[in-house]
């Protein structure tokens, strides 16, 4: 992000006020957004947004595209009164946090309108604190994935026009067809109209651009079941995996918190990185794999299970890991006895972050032990049997043991 941020010792008068405006324009405004509007000497927003707000007696700075390039400008104008647009509630999926990591509280006043969200629910009668909030302006459509929960209702604000009948084609894809979609357009202006279908014979055409969709779910599809250990053959890959018992306590044992970023060292599948991400929307992964091929199928397991974000690097550690944001955690589910890997991952891992190592292989095992006897930690060994036909019968077949490793940097 572009601009530097201000120190909250300067000045403690707001100049910069961050209004919220919907479709029904100046004639929504309270008093005092309408007074702050009025008093601004610059007036930042989309065309649309500066259209609404119309007339004004300010100069009117369209933004840019990017939009953060706008941002140096805003600041270089400290102290003159400055007004910034923004659709209903700027500090709900708007610009008003990214403003607000520029500026200081003390220096601005916000006025919000109801979200998009809020309307929805007015609109609908749904209570919005049992609904699933996804945005996927800008961002993959498979983000909505994990939300596929039974009987969940889930608001989502859409990119476009086309963004309905994108996102009914993949409910009926993932076996949600029966799901109902009302598409909320233009929510609280003279354009507003309200539609439903359903996802299996999705049929509204001429969608305005703005616009939300609120999803009923319903249907026979898989859902991602909230606790970690995802059924194996949800993941795409060539054996190298880590089996959904052990990968459930590898999770436990990397205790995954809001907005940490794992490294996910020789990553074959990348099924560890990517329930790291399932566990919470904060959460981030970087996949390191060596093998392109198995690298591009990380990348679409990420996608498919609805973690499209999840970043994926290839190279062979250590090399690969040169130049890569510090992690807050680092696993290490292959290669641990390559010279230097170990030692690399633990250098690089921040303060209070946690290491979590595998090892099925004498080698491995001894890396291990070693790091145990020089770092501490904890070591465990875990063995799964599965029951296996024999005959017509069944009997017990056991999986390698694993050797796990893990440790808290001081």
């Amino acid at each position: 992000m572009s601009g530097e941020p201000l120190s909250s010792a300067g000045s403690r008068t707001p100049w910069l006020s961050i209004v919220g405006i919907g479709e029904d324009g100046r004639a929504g405004l309270s008093q005092a957004a309408t007074a702050a509007l009025d008093a601004a000497r610059v007036v930042y927003g989309g065309r649309r947004h500066l259209s609404l707000a119309g007339p004004l007696a300010a100069e009117t700075r369209p933004w840019p595209s990017p939009i953060h390039e706008a941002y140096p400008e805003i600041l270089a104008g400290r102290g003159e009164p400055t007004c910034i647009l923004a659709t209903g509630d700027p500090f709900h999926y708007g610009i008003g946090a990214e403003i607000a990591r520029l500026v200081p509280p003390a220096e601005f006043r916000a006025f919000p309108q109801p979200s998009a969200f809020t309307l929805a629910c007015a609109r609908l009668g749904w209570p919005l604190a049992e609904c699933g909030l996804v945005t996927l302006h800008g961002r993959a459509l498979t983000r909505i994935v994990p939300h596929l929960q039974p009987a969940a209702r889930l608001l989502v604000l859409s990119w476009d026009g086309a963004t309905p009948a994108a996102l009914a084609g993949l409910l009926r894809e993932r076996g949600f067809g029966a799901s109902t979609l009302t598409v909320l357009e233009a929510m609280g202006g003279p354009r507003e109209q309200v539609r439903a279908a359903r996802a299996e014979d999705f049929n509204l055409g001429a969608i305005d651009a703005l616009n939300t969709v609120a999803v009923a779910v319903s249907g026979d599809g898989p859902a991602l079941p909230l606790a970690p250990g995802l059924d194996d053959d949800l993941f795409e890959n060539d054996g190298q995996l880590t089996k959904a018992e052990i990968r459930a306590l590898t999770l436990a044992a990397l205790r995954p918190h809001p907005g940490l970023h794992l490294w996910d060292i020789g990553a074959g599948a990348g099924s560890i990185g990517i329930e790291w991400m399932l566990r919470h929307p904060s959460l981030r992964t970087t996949a390191i794999e060596a093998r392109p091929d198995r690298a591009e199928r990380v990348r679409r397991n990420a996608g498919t299970l609805g973690v499209p974000d999840l970043s994926v690097v290839v190279g062979a550690a250590p090399d690969a890991l040169a130049g890569l944001e510090i992690p807050d955690a680092v696993f290490i589910g292959g290669g641990v006895s390559e010279p230097g890997l170990l030692p690399a991952a633990l250098g690089a891992l921040r303060s209070g972050g946690r290491c979590v190592a595998n090892a099925v292989t004498l080698q491995g095992e001894a890396a291990l032990l070693a790091a145990f006897a020089a770092q501490g930690g904890t070591l465990r060994r875990f063995a799964v049997d599965r029951a296996s036909p024999v005959g017509g019968l069944h009997g017990w077949r056991p999986a390698m043991p694993v050797t796990q490793w893990a440790w808290t940097k001081p």
